[in-house]
Parts: C-alpha cells; sequence; structure tokens
C-alpha cells in the first residue's frame, strides 16, 4: 500500500512538473496557422523571421525567448510565429500566397514582402488584429530590450505614444517596481 501511494505521489508530481515547464514556453505557431487563429480570435502577432545558419537567432531562442517575463507576455497577448525565411512553406496572406520558388535567391517572398527587402536575421514583425503590419525590428534583442517593444505594441499604446515616450516612461515604471517604490 505505502508502495502504490509513493508511486501514485511521484506521477502526481511528474505531471505537474511538465505542466509547469510547458507553460513556461512559448506557443509558437506557423504563419497560416497564426492568421487563422486571429480570426476568430484577434489577438497581435509576434512573426520572428530566422535561418537556420543565424547565430544570432538561436542565442534569442536560448536567452530572449525562454525568459519567463518575454514568454508569459508574448503567451498573453500575441500568435507567436517562427518563421524561416529560407523555408519553403507556402504562406497565404492578404488574398496572396507566397512561395519560396528561388526568386529571391534562398529567401521566401512572404520574408522579403513582410522585411521590405531587408533581409536581416533575426528580425522581429509586429502585426495588429487585423493582420495590418505595423513594422519590423531587425537584430537581436535582450528580454530587457524586446519587453518595451512586447507591451508598447502589445497594450496598444503606439496608438497614442511615440516609442521613445513610451520607452521612457516603461523603464520609469519597471525600475519603480524594481525598488520597490
Amino acid at each position: 500500500m505505502k508502495k502504490q501511494t509513493f508511486l501514485i505521489l511521484i506521477l502526481l508530481l511528474s505531471c505537474c512538473t511538465i505542466n509547469a515547464q510547458e507553460a513556461n514556453k512559448i506557443k509558437w505557431y506557423t504563419a497560416t496557422e497564426a492568421f487563422e487563429l486571429q480570426k476568430k480570435e484577434p489577438k497581435k502577432i509576434l512573426m520572428d523571421f530566422y535561418t537556420d545558419w543565424c547565430g544570432w537567432c538561436k542565442r534569442m531562442d536560448a536567452s530572449t525567448f525562454t525568459n519567463p517575463k518575454v514568454v508569459d507576455y508574448l503567451n498573453k497577448y500575441y500568435y507567436c510565429v517562427k518563421f524561416n525565411a529560407e523555408g519553403k512553406e507556402n504562406v497565404k496572406y492578404n488574398e496572396m500566397t507566397f512561395v519560396n520558388d528561388g526568386k529571391y535567391g534562398k529567401s521566401h517572398s512572404f520574408a522579403v514582402a513582410v522585411l521590405q527587402g531587408k533581409m536581416s536575421y533575426p528580425s522581429i514583425a509586429y502585426f495588429d488584429e487585423k493582420s495590418q503590419l505595423l513594422t519590423a525590428v531587425a537584430g537581436y534583442l535582450t528580454p530587457e530590450q524586446i519587453l518595451p517593444i512586447l507591451a508598447y505594441f502589445g497594450e496598444d499604446n503606439y496608438k497614442t505614444k511615440d516609442f521613445q515616450t513610451f520607452s521612457e516612461e516603461y523603464l520609469k515604471k519597471d525600475v519603480v517596481q524594481i525598488i520597490g517604490k
């Protein structure tokens, strides 16, 4: 009886640990899945454009996209997409189908369109709830650098303030929270 109780306890703890680990990960979608989900339940989209050979992309995956604050924020406010800018996935967007047919070398035509030909990796594109591109930000971002951007778009601050003003206010608020005032 003691062995059975002990085994049940271990099994329950294992399940809780697995669920906690899943809760601390970003839920990634394909571009098609995110655009379809957005039609049913509007939410912004964050699209991470990467390549398999990009070292900074891998570093961002390992540090920024595993940070608990970043993970929580992304899962709450965004549908997140990992998009291989040299991949073969067909994408339907704004009544058009984008393919990687070699026209842009290794680059996918969707990545070329969204990034406006500025093929720098990693790059993150932000879309509003109606799938309209808000902006794309190129380069590696630390958790501290990406959090103000996530809040700027995620909470619609871009509609009322310029990013510089918002960023200064955000950083002051964050410092106040850290020092407890």
